[in-house]
């Protein structure tokens, strides 16, 4: 089973930007925790903070793996070419957000990606990757059965 994690922008930025919002581990090591929780999962990870690589690579991936992880950061509240490449391709997606973005701005309470996902987690700081990975894990290995 094949799953990507795709981050969008600043989110190269974990374990630096805001500590006390984000926390203070890099994604870079918390995927390597993951990896190894999850040694039955083939796993990759990209991360860009421009739009236009993000809708490309939701492309490039959305036919061949068996689950999306996106946390697409600012572009949630803006991407509208994200919300279309989701509804474009057949890998389901889940909505992956680190912070509670019912707890911030106002303007961060509208996801224009969420219609084109099959769900959301927000608010569980990066355990929230993992649980999106459980969900795929669980989830996909009932319906192949």
């Amino acid at each position: 089973m094949k799953v990507i994690i795709i981050n969008g922008p600043n989110l190269n930025l974990l374990g630096k930007r805001e500590p006390e919002i984000y926390g203070s581990q890099s994604f870079e090591d918390y995927f390597q925790d993951l990896k190894n929780k999850f040694p039955q999962l083939t796993l990759d990870y990209y991360q860009s903070n421009v739009e236009g690589e993000l809708v490309n690579k939701l492309h490039e991936v959305g036919f061949s793996h068996d689950g999306i992880l996106l946390n697409a950061g600012a572009y949630t509240h803006t991407s509208v070419a994200l919300s279309d490449a989701i509804a474009g391709i057949q890998t389901p997606v889940i909505e992956v957000h680190i912070s509670n973005i019912y707890k911030r701005e106002e303007f961060r309470h509208k996801s224009i990606i969420s219609k084109e996902c099959i769900g959301m987690i927000a608010g569980l700081g990066l355990p929230g990757y993992e649980l999106g990975l459980l969900y795929f894990h669980q989830h996909l290995d009932n319906t192949k059965k």
